[in-house]
């Protein structure tokens, strides 16, 4: 083949000198508009993995780069005055132009075709002069191809909102280092590493609007640069910060860093009859940002899939190779971005976070991407995590007012797991920090809570979590969303509660909740199993909303606009159960506010279209769930709290945006929530959600650390590692876990004992039990770690030799 590749930065090269390798034969080209020794930034960063991937690649390239590496493990965060060191993190920093000069060097060896200081301004002549049968685009972030051809490549550029400079000095750092300083306009972070025998990169970086206010846009760069050295003087023990952009003057050298994705990454070119490939790599097909060190590991994997695609699909025509390319490089591109976003957002509003002290701020930060997560960080650095974890466990006894456990002398047991620590909320204690989530059991009778819910939500008690929440339970017969739904409504269902309450509190020590909600649209529907959100063939009830609507157009009976009456009907039910919930004893209540039901209704625009005091602004949606929140709140015990779930994305335009999550849990704050239950969604069937594990975390942490109140975390929590991370980190105050706990309804107790964690109580009646599980869990650890590298077949015999 005939290749030639636009853009002599890490993709092209390697991708030329990988390809000249597998065949000999091809005659390749690097086209590199400046000279062999240009380059702009100063050093880069690899992980040990990134590493392992390019010794499989080409071994001699990776042996050179790695004699030119600088190697640490730690990373050291300074903030507040403190500075908290962990290890483990493998890292390796090389200069930009090392790196370039060590690929430049491979191509020529294998008789790749250097051509320099030549700006590539008509590809298709270039296609023509090299008969090229294939084209890189490797022209980096500000790809003139990629905007050329912009209707076949569709990328997404989202400019972020930080300011940011690339500085070097000759201050050495020991560790990658982080450090935050405040000043009179806001906080500025610095990221700065060693990356080889003399040099450091020192990124200072900040939001705009700290910038402006910080007069650095009307400065020169020697101003600028001197107005970083005096804020970060005692990082750099008197070292000078240099730039290496002197082509640029003042503001220019503070750049904003635009997020790119592209929806494909090859356009078909046609010259003189012949259909040719360009296809994007590196910067120009995507990026990450730099607080996680991908940019240019993107670029080199870019390289090596393509070249192995070539090597296992050319046989089925070039157009195979393109497509099993995209397909694959697509996927982990678009995990690394979804880490570096969650990175990047962390940066952007480090203020959200500085009102932690120091241990915890810099454990927000390490676990920021949520690629490494708390399990991860122990086997990165066991004494760093079990020095933080004692940390964590003084800082919540303290807030729950409970002693810490004391050990006989000699006794010793692991640090408590985060997600094991106490939580006080008024006067309730919980014994950890794992939630029950309410999840619907359409199974009362006319509204009674029967043997169902006696076994379910006793078993759960009995499990180990320290907040067991019923269902949510409705404030009237008309506030049902099925027939099968339990209420709050009747004597004989506060009698009904109270039986289950009281078997909680006899048998265990968990603590229960009732969740109290109205249906409005969603209401008069079949059992989900009999047909989610499907309304009832018979036996229906009028429904109400905030406006007028239809939950499944064509399909939902359609709700009307409440009325002032109605209103205020609606608001007495939720007074009258409250009374309920309290005469039955429960510890808790939680107002649903969440998932387009009557209250919801109000909140999101998408649902209200009133033209009186209770629409419009956001103010006046929420001013009725406000009100209905002030009345439960009078009749509700004083010593006892109520949180709010709300949903805090509609996951539609022109809906609930986490943006307004904020405000909404900054209103229920000042009208005396104790806490904001964070999820998000089913307001309509329009919705586009992103899923994954923990996706609904980042509202929980938002609202706790900007609005400043407690939160719970929901939604795909569903191992230890997660809950542990999610509290450790300040994210959530409790963690809510529902579906695990349909399967497992001892999942507390369980992951306790995988953690290896046996300092947890049981029931006495499963005592033989957890025994014998702590026996098995620890004898499948000590077989795992005897028999690594052995198959999976060897150690099947093994297991059942024992």
């Amino acid at each position: 083949m005939k290749i030639v590749c636009i853009g002599g930065g890490p993709a092209g090269l390697y991708f030329a000198l990988l390809m000249k390798k597998q065949n000999p034969a091809h005659e390749i080209t690097v086209i590199e508009r400046n000279r062999p020794f240009d380059t702009f930034g100063w050093g880069v960063v690899f992980s040990d993995q990134t590493l392992g991937n390019l010794v499989k690649a080409d071994e001699p390239t990776a042996r050179t780069i790695l004699q030119a590496f600088n190697h640490w493990d730690d990373i050291d965060v300074h903030f507040k005055g403190q500075v908290v060191t962990s290890g483990g993190h493998g890292f390796c920093g090389i200069g930009r132009k090392r790196l370039l000069n060590i690929l430049q060097e491979r191509c020529q060896e294998l008789g790749v075709n250097l051509v320099f200081e030549t700006d590539v301004i008509d590809e298709e002549q270039i296609t023509r002069d090299y008969q090229a049968d294939l084209v890189i685009a490797s022209d980096g972030l500000n790809s003139r191809i990629r905007s050329k051809y912009e209707a076949s490549f569709q990328p997404d550029i989202d400019t972020r909102k930080c300011r940011f400079v690339w500085l070097g000095t000759k201050k050495l750092f020991s560790a990658f280092t982080f450090a935050f300083e405040q000043t009179e306009h806001g906080w500025f972070q610095a990221h700065a590493y060693q990356y080889d025998g003399d040099t450091a990169t020192f990124i200072v970086e900040t939001p705009e609007d700290v910038w402006l206010k910080s007069g650095l846009d009307q400065m020169s760069q020697e101003e600028a640069i001197a107005f970083c050295e005096k804020l970060f003087a005692k990082y750099l023990d008197g070292h000078a910060l240099m730039s290496n952009a002197s082509h640029l003057r003042g503001s220019a050298n503070w750049i904003k860093f635009p997020r790119i994705i592209c929806q494909r990454w090859v356009h078909n070119l046609e010259v003189d009859g012949k259909t040719v490939p360009i296809v994007l790599m590196g910067d120009a097909a995507h990026t990450a940002h730099f607080s996680i060190g991908s940019g240019t590991k993107l670029a080199l994997e870019d390289a090596i899939e393509l070249s192995e695609c070539f090597a296992k699909h050319q046989e089925r025509g070039i157009a195979a190779v393109m497509q099993a390319y995209q397909e694959v490089r697509a996927i982990e591109v678009l995990k690394i971005q979804s880490a570096a976003r969650n990175s990047m957002e962390w940066f952007e509003n480090v203020e959200r976070y500085t009102a932690m002290q120091a241990p915890q701020f810099a454990y927000s930060m390490l676990t920021r991407s949520q690629r490494l997560s708390h399990e991860n960080l122990r086997l990165r650095d066991a004494q760093y995590v079990s020095q933080f974890e004692q940390w964590i466990a003084e800082q919540a006894f303290a807030q729950a007012g409970v002693p810490h456990p004391t050990l006989p002398a000699g006794v010793t047991i692991p640090p408590l797991p985060p997600m094991l620590t106490p939580y006080k909320l008024r006067e309730v204690v919980l014994k950890n920090r794992i939630v029950v989530s309410p999840m619907a059991q359409y199974s009362a009778d006319d509204g009674v809570a029967g043997d169902y819910h006696l076994v379910h939500l006793g078993s759960r008690a009995l499990g180990g979590a320290g907040l067991i929440f019923a269902e949510m339970t409705c404030v009237s017969a008309e506030g049902r969303i099925t027939p099968a739904c339990p209420g709050l409504y009747k004597p004989e269902h506060t009698a009904a509660w109270k039986r289950i309450v009281d078997f909680v509190h006899t048998n265990s020590d968990a603590k229960i909740a009732v969740q109290l909600g109205h249906a409005g649209a969603k209401g008069a529907t079949k059992r989900a199993w009999d047909g989610i959100d499907q309304p009832l063939a018979e036996g229906a009830w009028p429904l109400i909303s905030a406006s007028a609507q239809q939950y499944l157009p064509g399909v939902s009976q359609m709700a009307r606009a409440a009325t002032r009456a109605e209103m205020d009907q609606v608001l007495q039910d939720f007074v009258s159960a409250t009374i309920g919930a309290d005469k039955a004893g429960f510890d808790w209540l939680e107002l649903h506010c969440a998932h387009g039901y009557f209250l919801s209704s109000f909140i999101s625009p998408l649902t209200n279209q009133r033209q009186d005091e209770y629409g419009g602004s956001l103010e006046n949606r929420c001013r009725y769930p406000l009100e209905v929140f002030a009345a439960i709140r009078q009749v509700w015990p004083a010593h006892k709290p109520i949180s709010v779930r709300i949903s805090a994305h509609d996951w539609v335009e022109g809906g609930i945006t986490p943006d307004d999550a904020v405000q909404i849990a900054q209103l229920f704050k000042q009208a005396g929530a104790d806490m904001i239950d964070c999820s998000s969604g089913q307001v309509s069937k329009q919705e586009k959600p992103v899923y994954g594990r923990m996706f609904q975390t980042p509202f929980a942490d938002r609202i706790r650390n900007e609005a400043q109140i407690p939160t719970i975390a929901v939604g795909a929590i569903f191992e230890a590692d997660h809950a542990n991370s999610i509290i450790a980190a300040g994210r959530a105050d409790l963690c809510a876990v529902a579906r695990p706990h349909l399967a497992d309804p001892a999942w507390t107790l369980h992951e306790a004992a995988k953690l290896g964690f046996t300092n947890i109580s049981w029931p006495k009646q499963y005592a033989a039990g957890k025994f014998q599980l702590e026996r098995n869990l620890e004898r499948e650890r000590q077989l795992a770690a005897a028999n690594r590298g052995m198959s999976p077949q060897e150690i099947a015999a093994k297991l059942l030799e024992g």
